[in-house]
C-alpha cells in the first residue's frame, strides 16, 4: 500500500514531511533510478513548477537528487502541469516532474510525476519509487564522476507549448471575443494571456502577478466570483478562471453565472458528436457529476461512463476504451486527442472556438442540461477512518439513499490530497438536499472531528 503518493502525487504542507527538501532529494534520486533503468526515452527529465515560494527549495532538491543518479534535468520554470506533460513526451524525456499543489493554498505543495508518454504514473511505478525512498537503499556511489547528470534551463519551452495549444484548434481566430482571464497567480500567468491574445481575443487580465504567496488566494478556478465581477464590469463575453497549475478551468457567462466542468464536458461532447468526432459515442465522468448531465447525454444518445473521483481514474477509463472526451465537475477536462492530462487552456480554446463557430453565447451552449440541486461540503477530520467502520455515518448514508430511492444520490468520500471528508447530496428537491446534507455533515463532525 502506498504511503507517500496519494491520488495526485505527493502532497502536504511545505517544509513539513513529506514536502521537505530531504524527501524531495530522495524522490529525485528514486525517480532517476527507476526511469534511468527503464530504457524509455532519453536519460533526461523535464522539471516544472508553479509559483509557490517553496517551489525553489523543492526544485533544487529534486534536481540534485536526479543529477546524483546520472539523470539530466531540464528545468522549465513556472509552467502549467499539462505543458510539462506535453514537453515530456514531445522532447523524448524519460519522465517529467511538476512541483505543484494545484488548487490548494500557497502554504501547500506537491510533486507529480509523468512517464515518458506524458501520462501520470500507474500505481505500481509510484509504489516502486516509494519503496526505493523508504528503504534507505538508494546509493549514488555507483555513479562515477563522469556519469553525473547535467542541469539545463531552456528558453523555448514556453513557446513550444504556446504553439501546441493554439494548434489544438488549428489556430482558429478568436477575434471579436472579449474575455476576462484569471490566472490564479499561478503557473500560467505569463503564458495563457499570450495564447488568447495571439489568436485575436481581447483579454482583460487578472490575478497574473504572483509573489510566491498569493496563488489561488481569492481567485482562480476555486473562486470564480472574482472573475465574474470583472465580466459584468467590463461587459465581457465570459470569464476563464484557471487554477494554480492550469490543469482545470471554470467559466462564467456574460451575466456572471458559473459554468462548471459538467456543463463544459457536455457542451464539448455534443459538438464532437455533431461533427462525428466523439470516440465511441461516449464520455467519461466521475461519480460527482450532476445527474442532469447524465440524463442530458442519454437523451442525446451519448453513453456516460462513471468512475471514482479523480482525473487519473477518468484518464484510465478513457485510455482503456479509446475515448477522447472526459473530465470532472471541478474543471479537469481531458481532450485525449491532444493532451494526456486535464488542460485548462486547451479546454478554454475549444469552448471559445465552439462559440465562434456556432455564433452562440456561452449561456446558450450551456443550456443543454437541467441541473439537479446539489450540495458538496468538506469537513476536516483527525484521521481517515474507513467509512464502513464509522457505524453512525454508514447508517445515515443508507437512510439517505433509501429516502432518495432513485431520485437522487449521495457520495461520501475522503479527499485524496487533504485530511477532509467530502459529502455530496443530490436530489430533485432542494429541501431534500439541505436536510440530508445537514444530517450527514452533523454525523461526520460528531464521529470524525
Amino acid at each position: 500500500m502506498k504511503k507517500l503518493f496519494g491520488t495526485d502525487g505527493v502532497r502536504g504542507k511545505a517544509n513539513q514531511y513529506p514536502i521537505t527538501a530531504e524527501l524531495a532529494l530522495l524522490l529525485g534520486k528514486a525517480t532517476a533510478h527507476v526511469f534511468g533503468a527503464s530504457g524509455l526515452g532519453l536519460r533526461k527529465a523535464i522539471l516544472g513548477k508553479d509559483t509557490r515560494l517553496s517551489g525553489y527549495m523543492l526544485e533544487n532538491a529534486i534536481t540534485s537528487g536526479m543529477l546524483s543518479m546520472g539523470m539530466d534535468v531540464i528545468a522549465v520554470g513556472p509552467m502549467p502541469t499539462p505543458a510539462v506533460a506535453h514537453l515530456t513526451k514531445s522532447m523524448g524525456a524519460s519522465c517529467g516532474i511538476m512541483i505543484t499543489a494545484s488548487h490548494n493554498p500557497a502554504e501547500d505543495n506537491g510533486i507529480k510525476i509523468f512517464g515518458h508518454d506524458g501520462f501520470k504514473l500507474p500505481d505500481e511505478i509510484e509504489l516502486e519509487i516509494e519503496n526505493h525512498i523508504l528503504s534507505g537503499e538508494l546509493n549514488s556511489d555507483l555513479i562515477s564522476h563522469s556519469q553525473i547528470g547535467k542541469a539545463y534551463r531552456i528558453d523555448d519551452a514556453r513557446g513550444r507549448y504556446i504553439e501546441f495549444a493554439k494548434s489544438s484548434i488549428n489556430n482558429h481566430s478568436l477575434k471579436g471575443l472579449k474575455i476576462v482571464l484569471d490566472c490564479a497567480n499561478g503557473a500560467a500567468y505569463s503564458m495563457a494571456p499570450l495564447i488568447f491574445q495571439e489568436l485575436g481575443a481581447e483579454v482583460i487580465l487578472t490575478a497574473a502577478s504572483p509573489d510566491g504567496h498569493n496563488i489561488n488566494d481569492g481567485c482562480g478556478a476555486t473562486y470564480s466570483q472574482h472573475a465574474a465581477e470583472l465580466v459584468k464590469k467590463h461587459n465581457a463575453h465570459l470569464s476563464i478562471s484557471l487554477d494554480g497549475d492550469a490543469d482545470r478551468v471554470i467559466f462564467c457567462d456574460a451575466d456572471g453565472n458559473e459554468i462548471n466542468g459538467d456543463r463544459l464536458i457536455g457542451m464539448v461532447a455534443l459538438d464532437f458528436k455533431q461533427r462525428g468526432k466523439l470516440a465511441g459515442n461516449s464520455i467519461v465522468v466521475t461519480s460527482m457529476s450532476n445527474l442532469g448531465l447524465i440524463k442530458a447525454m442519454e437523451k442525446s444518445g451519448i453513453n456516460v461512463i462513471q468512475t471514482d473521483v479523480g482525473d487519473r481514474y477518468v484518464i484510465e477509463a478513457m485510455r482503456k476504451n479509446d475515448f477522447n472526451i472526459g473530465g470532472e465537475q471541478s474543471g479537469h477536462i481531458i481532450f485525449m486527442d491532444y493532451a494526456t492530462t486535464g488542460d485548462g487552456i486547451i479546454t478554454a480554446l475549444h469552448v471559445l472556438k465552439q462559440m465562434t463557430k456556432s455564433n452562440k453565447t456561452l449561456a446558450e451552449l450551456a443550456s443543454f442540461m437541467d441541473v439537479y440541486p446539489q450540495r458538496l461540503e468538506g469537513i476536516m477530520v483527525q484521521e481517515k477512518v474507513p467509512i464502513e467502520e464509522v457505524t453512525a455515518l454508514r447508517d445515515a448514508i443508507k437512510d439517505c439513499e433509501k429516502a432518495l430511492d432513485g431520485f437522487g444520490r449521495t457520495v461520501v468520500r475522503y479527499s485524496g490530497t487533504e485530511n477532509k471528508i467530502r459529502i455530496l447530496v443530490e436530489a430533485e428537491k432542494q429541501k431534500d438536499v439541505d436536510f440530508w446534507t445537514k444530517k450527514l455533515c452533523d454525523t461526520a463532525k460528531k464521529e470524525l472531528t
